[in-house]
């Protein structure tokens, strides 16, 4: 029997492992990272066009907590450009196997949750783990934090 598990930690396949030699089974688990890693990011972030790579840096600069109204002063207003590069940039890095299928997108906005109905973003967020896997990335090419900002304004 073979079982493929995506997304999943270790601690999780090991107990699946173990949960089969109970029953007297033999498994083979493979887990499949879906995580971000330095190289991922930085063939993610290669990928983007100018004003993308921007904004993830501004949101990496940010500590991976970046205020809305920060980002739309930066792109005077107007964020549709470069959030509809970053939510394409994951599905085109599926399709071109640089990552598996079930890789989430490093930022993502987060909404007032007292106004649930349809409303801007209040902010744009990145875990902590990919604040540090993207800012290696950002290292490896080359670009700190005052020289992606200052190319944009």
């Amino acid at each position: 029997m073979k079982i493929t598990i995506e997304g999943v930690t270790e601690a999780f396949a090991e107990k699946v492992l173990a949960l089969a030699a109970q029953q007297g089974g033999e498994l083979t688990v493979t887990a499949i990272h879906t995580g971000w890693t330095p190289e991922r990011a930085q063939q993610y972030l290669s990928s983007l066009p100018a004003n993308a790579l921007r904004f993830a840096q501004l949101v990496v600069d940010a500590d991976g907590d970046k205020p809305a109204e920060e980002l739309r002063g930066a792109f005077h207003g107007e964020l549709r450009g470069p959030t509809i590069a970053l939510s394409r940039a994951v599905p085109r890095g599926v399709r071109r196997k640089w990552w598996p299928s079930g890789t989430e997108a490093p930022i993502t906005p987060r909404y007032d949750p007292d106004h649930p109905s349809w409303q801007k973003a209040i902010a744009y967020t990145m875990t902590r783990k990919n604040v540090t896997a993207f800012r290696a990335a950002f290292a490896r090419m080359g670009m700190d934090s005052a020289a992606a900002v200052d190319s944009g304004e």
